[in-house]
């Protein structure tokens, strides 16, 4: 394993996980709500007729967070070595695994973890690991 060291950026990384808990307690104060973007997210799809401006101004905040970084530094380079299809197919499959397991990185990793929950423990540590064998099998048998 070897690690880039041109795109490590610990200071942008820091500030980025505080921010990420930053807006995780701010959502928990004054909305008491979880920031689980795959629940928020799959709540919109289909809208409901009313309650739900705060999940839809979440998630603009989240869509206009890096334009609003590229006001004020370079935005960084970002490749893939997957196609557009796999990458979309990707996306479809993470989305239909955070509903069948109620929670994402988010909700889980952040969220969760910081409450102590064992639930999110578990969930963290298999999202984690299948993410590893992934890794391992499309570096190794693809």
């Amino acid at each position: 394993m070897t690690i880039d060291m041109t795109a490590f950026t610990p200071v942008a990384a820091l500030l980025g996980g505080a921010l990420i808990g930053l807006a995780a307690v701010l959502l928990v104060l004054f909305n008491g709500r979880i920031a689980g973007i795959s629940g928020i997210v799959g709540s919109l799809l289909p809208p409901r007729a009313s309650g739900e401006a705060w999940r839809v101004a979440f998630i603009i905040g989240l869509l206009a967070a890096p334009w609003v970084y590229g006001l004020f530094a370079p935005m960084p380079a970002a490749a893939s070595p997957a196609s557009w299809p796999v990458l979309v197919i990707a996306g479809l499959l993470v989305g239909f695994g955070t509903r069948l397991g109620s929670g994402c990185t988010s909700g889980h990793g952040v969220c969760g973890l910081s409450r102590l929950s064992m639930r999110s423990l578990v969930a963290t540590l298999c999202f984690m690991a299948a993410g590893f064998a992934t890794v391992f099998v499309a570096r190794h048998f693809l």
